[in-house]
């Protein structure tokens, strides 16, 4: 095996940028001084410790400070609006958003206008991304043409135009067969089925969850069977059919006991969960604002402890943002005429960070596995790793930092968000993407 300062020594001879002065957690999960070397968007070399190699004549050289840098961030769910609400966000925006966050990689969702169930939208979608030059960005299809849940799309030709996975995001598929019938012929692609779990008889015309804010303000709520009732079913499918199947965005106790019996069983399941699930209960929403409606809706206390707690076991396996901008506009309708979602890119690090890191809940390690290479393992992605002949994604991120989150600074077109004002610490300050400096607090205007 290569001495790490021959390897340093053979590469001199490529330009290369080096990050200095680098907080990195090793091995041990440990904050040490270290250096991540790049070469041709690629890293070259990451080096703990205090005896390191020195950069050669002419490598672009970035001093972190003792700043903490980690692999990239990925988020497996988002929104981008594009094509067909680009008022709400763009895939530029979006991206932009992103990588402001620390995202360096992100998967969006289909149910745009139109929907992504055709190979064309799949392409629109990549060359915007390619255009933005900004973050990397996974686009998933529908599983049903229209997502109206009557024909499924064609897999193979959505595959082939580099789709990652299927999914009717921001609707539950009803018909069972329909799912079972998605999950064989997902199977036969090994590609995964990502599924919104949503019984919709039983949530028709609910803006927020069942429960005491419901009941105080008149208004109907969402029960906790409407999610599990379908996470139960889709698991027996899955074990039928054997395909990968990834429940997004979990909010409730019952949901995650399924979720754990198949994993316990050997199914092959995996699961999300947001910030936002795991910091709000029902009991915090002040009022009628419907920058706190969401779908899964805030639910009890005793589900926000039970995602925590299934987070930290390994029920749940990643954290993603559920990223969902809307215009000032719509959410002024008001709780019940508001469309669902918040906007999460921009507060996700300091949020966590500050709630369980700083708290003594999680160690640093936990949180940043939970944003990098869990979500990189599951749906077997090249980034989320910081070792040599990984891309060159990478986040830095200032955890003294402390600021208060302003809406009005997001480089998101949505500003609907119930975290404004909260004071948090452990704010992003650069992010690379294939090697390339692609934000930076220094230069933001």
């Amino acid at each position: 095996m290569k001495d790490q300062r021959l390897e340093a020594e053979e590469s001199k001879h490529m330009t290369s940028q080096w990050i200095i002065n680098a907080s990195l957690l090793n091995e041990q999960g440990e904050q040490v001084n270290g250096a991540v070397q790049i070469v041709e968007g690629q890293i070259q070399g990451v080096y703990y410790g205090q005896e390191l190699p020195s950069p050669e004549e002419g490598a672009e050289i970035v001093d972190a400070g003792g700043k903490l840098v980690i692999p990239g961030l990925i988020d497996m769910h988002v929104h981008l609006r594009e094509p067909g609400f680009e008022h709400k966000e763009t895939i530029e925006t979006g991206s932009r958003s992103a990588v402001k966050g620390g995202f360096t990689t992100i998967a969006c969702m289909p149910n745009t206008r139109p929907v992504t169930d055709s190979p064309e939208i799949v392409e629109l979608v990549l060359n915007k991304a390619k255009e933005a030059g900004l973050a990397k960005v996974l686009p998933y299809a529908a599983i049903t043409k229209g997502e109206l849940g009557r024909e499924l799309t064609n897999f193979e030709a959505l595959r082939q135009a580099g789709a990652i996975g299927f999914t009717d995001d921001g609707v539950g598929v009803q018909s069972a067969q329909m799912m079972k019938d998605a999950m064989y012929r997902a199977q036969a692609l090994d590609m995964p089925v990502i599924a919104h779990c949503e019984d919709n008889t039983l949530v028709e015309g609910a803006p927020v969850a069942e429960g005491s804010f419901a009941t105080k303000h008149g208004l109907k709520g969402i029960p906790n069977e409407s999610e599990a009732i379908h996470v139960g079913r889709d698991i027996l499918l899955a074990e039928a059919t054997g395909v990968h199947y990834h429940v997004c965005h979990v909010s409730t106790e019952q949901s995650i006991r399924l979720i754990r019996q198949a994993k316990e069983i050997g199914i092959r399941v995996t699961a999300e969960v947001c910030p936002h699930h795991l910091i709000l209960s029902e009991e915090d929403i002040p009022g009628m604002d419907a920058n706190w409606k969401m779908n899964p809706p805030l639910r009890s206390p005793r589900d926000v402890q039970a995602c925590i707690e299934a987070l930290m076991d390994g029920t749940i396996d990643m954290i993603v943002t559920d990223h969902a901008p809307h215009s000032a506009e719509e959410k002024a309708k008001g709780m019940q005429l508001a469309p669902f979602g918040i906007v999460g890119f921009e507060t996700a690090f300091p949020l966590l960070y500050t709630r369980f890191v700083e708290t003594g809940l999680w160690t640093l390690e936990f949180l940043v596995q939970k944003m990098t290479k869990a979500p990189a393992e599951v749906f077997r992605l090249e980034t989320g790793r910081l070792a040599k002949g990984a891309p060159a994604d990478l986040t830095m991120i200032d955890l003294e930092q402390e600021q208060a989150v302003d809406p009005e600074t997001f480089v998101s077109k949505g500003h609907n968000t119930p975290f404004g004002g909260w004071k948090l610490k452990g704010w992003p300050v650069a992010t690379w993407v294939d090697g390339q400096i692609v934000w930076s607090a220094k230069t933001e205007q």
